[in-house]
């Protein structure tokens, strides 16, 4: 009898541990997992002043829980310097043309960047909060001339998320 109030003692915790750790195994492996946010490339034009909603980023935060207008982070193109030498004018260096952004988080964070492909230090290509921003290009490209107002220049942005090629 001894034998067996022993057994018990013994075998019935270690049954309960061993019952224990496979439940704990089980239950993390059906926690599901958040899943990558699919990849996505949009081609944005904007003029200075305009701002778009950046609507994959949006979807992408969406199927994570959180609602679309809630994640969308919104890009503004705030400024466009054109330095570059006007045609009819002598000049001392050929100048660059920069674009001047601003990203707005839904939590209400903010960055700013600039792009250009010519600019001394520039880039044309620059990450902020899990997105990529690359210049496409802009219109238009010839330089305006001596007494010309200076045109409203269109900016093509491609954005990415960094999990996209």
């Amino acid at each position: 009898m001894k034998t067996t109030i022993l057994r018990q003692l013994i075998v019935l915790p270690l049954l309960a541990a061993a019952m224990a750790v496979l439940h704990a195994c089980g239950s993390t492996a059906a926690t599901p997992r958040a899943a990558a946010p699919a990849p996505f490339t949009t081609t944005y034009v904007l003029r200075q002043g305009a701002s778009v909603v950046i609507t994959p980023a949006a979807n992408a935060a969406a199927g994570r829980g959180a609602s679309v207008a809630a994640a969308a982070p919104v890009l503004r193109l705030e400024r466009v310097n054109d330095s570059r030498c006007r045609t009819g004018v002598v000049c001392v260096w050929a100048g660059y043309i920069s674009f001047s952004f601003a990203l707005q988080q839904a939590d209400g964070s903010a960055s700013n960047f600039v792009l250009s492909d010519n600019m001394p230090n520039g880039t044309p290509s620059v990450t902020r909060n899990g997105l990529s921003f690359t210049l496409a290009g802009f219109t238009p490209q010839q330089v305006p001339a001596k007494n010309e107002t200076t045109p409203d220049y269109q900016v093509s942005l491609k954005v990415s998320n960094i999990n996209s090629p």
